[in-house]
């Protein structure tokens, strides 16, 4: 995968400035600190909370993403088990979405991070190597 591209900082959780530095404090199942970000990056010093309430957007990319994973196990069933009783699907739906629900958490921010923090130097300042 290509080191300095969008797609490379969301599945890695890296910054979405220099994809480099931790983007979250730790990893998504750490059910005691799920979402939680550094306030900067440890390699370019870029801020990663530009305004109160910046990640309330993110909520509308967690939902897209659940409704996703809700249709694609609800067209699995009606291809692979047409027959399965309603009760049941929900059931696999509403468990799939409790098992993924703290992963579809710290990507919904890190997505939202990437859709409006840029690539760039985010202090103006000359870092090492350039």
């Amino acid at each position: 995968m290509v080191k300095d591209t969008k797609l490379y900082s969301i599945l890695n959780f890296k910054c979405p400035y220099c994809h480099q530095g931790d983007f979250f404090v730790a990893h998504p199942y750490n059910l005691k600190r799920v979402g939680d970000l550094h306030d900067r990056c440890s390699e370019c010093d870029g801020r990663y909370s530009i305004e109160p309430g910046f990640y309330f957007g993110a909520m509308y990319v967690s939902y897209a993403l659940g409704v996703a994973l809700a249709v694609s196990i609800w067209v699995a069933f009606l291809v692979l088990a047409p027959d399965a009783p309603l009760p049941w699907m929900i059931g696999v739906i509403g468990t799939a979405m409790l098992l993924v629900g703290p992963l579809f958490y710290a990507l919904s921010k890190i997505i939202w991070a990437n859709l409006f923090l840029d690539f760039e130097n985010p202090t103006g300042t000359r870092r090492s190597g350039d």
